[in-house]
C-alpha cells in the first residue's frame, strides 16, 4: 500500500511562491482598518487586490501609535472615531474571507492584543481568516506569549528588522518569525520619503545572509520608481503612508479610482521581465 503526505501551504507561502514563479516581486498594501469606517475598508481590500496588491496589511488603530508618522496617526484617529475595535476588525476579515483568499496581516501595537488575550486573539484571528500579525512594539525576545498560541493556531508572527538591528536580533527573528520579515528601510517613524537610502543594498544583503524568509522592505516608499529600485533588492515592498494619504484627499468613487491607479502603478514597477 502506497502512502502519501499532504502538505498544507499557508496563504502567505503560496502567494510568495506564485510571485517568484512569475518573476515579479510582492506588493504589500497597508490601510488602517476602519478608516473612514469598516464597511469602506471591506470594499477597499477587494479593490487593492484587483489593482495588484499581493498581501493586505490591516492597521489596527491605536491611541498612541508611536512608530507612525502623522499620516497614519491621523488615519488611526479617524478609525477610532468611527468606533473601530479589534473585535470589529476580526469580524471584517471574516466577511472578507467569503469573497477573497488574499493574505491578510494585522499590524499594530501590543496593548490591544494584550488586552484581548493572546490565546483568545490567536484563535479568533485564525478562525476569522487572518494569516499573520505584526506588533511593532513587541521585540522577538519578549514574544513568547504571542508566538506559542500563534503557532498552535497556524498564525504567522512577523517581526521588524531595521538598519540598526545587530546579528543577535537578526538571529532571533530567523528563529521565531514566520511568514516574512518586514525590513524597515529607514530609521524613524513611517512616512513617504523622496529617496532611497544609498546603503540599502548592503543592509538588505546582510540580513538576507541570515534570514531564510522573504524579506519585505517598507517605510518611505511612495513612487513606482522607488518601488522598482527597492524591489530589486528585496522579496518585495510594503507601501503604507502613501496609500493612506489618499484617504485624506478623496472619498467615494474618486478615492477608489485614485487607489486603483496608484496601486496598479506600483505593482507594474515590480515586474522585472
Amino acid at each position: 500500500m502506497t502512502g502519501y503526505v499532504v502538505l498544507l501551504m499557508s496563504r502567505l507561502a503560496a502567494r510568495f511562491t506564485a510571485i517568484q514563479a512569475d518573476r515579479s516581486k510582492a506588493l504589500i498594501a497597508f490601510i488602517t482598518a476602519g478608516d473612514p469606517d469598516l464597511a469602506t475598508s471591506e470594499e477597499i481590500i477587494l479593490l487593492l487586490e484587483n489593482s495588484g496588491a499581493d498581501v493586505i496589511e490591516l492597521g489596527v488603530p491605536f491611541s498612541d501609535p508611536m512608530a507612525d508618522g502623522p499620516t497614519i496617526q491621523r488615519s488611526s484617529e479617524r478609525a477610532l472615531g468611527s468606533g473601530t475595535t479589534l473585535h470589529g476588525i476580526l469580524e471584517l476579515v471574516k466577511r472578507v474571507r467569503t469573497r477573497t483568499e488574499i493574505p491578510i496581516i494585522l499590524m499594530g501595537y501590543l496593548n490591544p492584543v494584550h488586552a484581548y488575550g493572546y490565546d483568545r486573539f490567536c484563535l479568533d484571528a485564525s478562525e476569522a481568516g487572518v494569516d499573520g500579525v505584526l506588533l511593532v512594539d513587541m521585540p522577538p525576545e519578549e514574544s513568547g506569549e504571542l508566538v506559542v498560541p500563534a503557532r498552535r493556531y497556524g498564525l504567522d508572527v512577523i517581526f521588524l528588522l531595521t538598519p540598526t538591528s545587530d546579528s543577535e536580533r537578526i538571529a532571533s527573528v530567523e528563529k521565531l518569525g514566520s511568514g516574512f520579515v518586514y525590513y524597515v528601510t529607514v530609521t524613524g517613524v513611517t512616512g513617504a520619503r523622496t529617496s532611497v537610502s544609498i546603503s540599502l543594498a548592503q543592509e538588505l544583503a546582510r540580513v538576507q545572509q541570515t534570514i531564510s524568509l522573504p524579506v519585505m522592505a517598507g517605510f518611505g516608499i511612495s513612487t513606482p520608481e522607488q518601488a522598482a529600485e527597492v524591489g530589486k533588492l528585496a522579496s518585495g515592498i510594503v507601501v503604507g503612508s502613501a496609500i493612506v494619504k489618499l484617504f485624506e484627499q478623496a472619498s467615494g468613487e474618486e478615492l477608489k479610482q485614485q487607489l486603483g491607479s496608484y496601486v496598479a502603478s506600483l505593482k507594474q514597477a515590480l515586474a522585472y521581465d
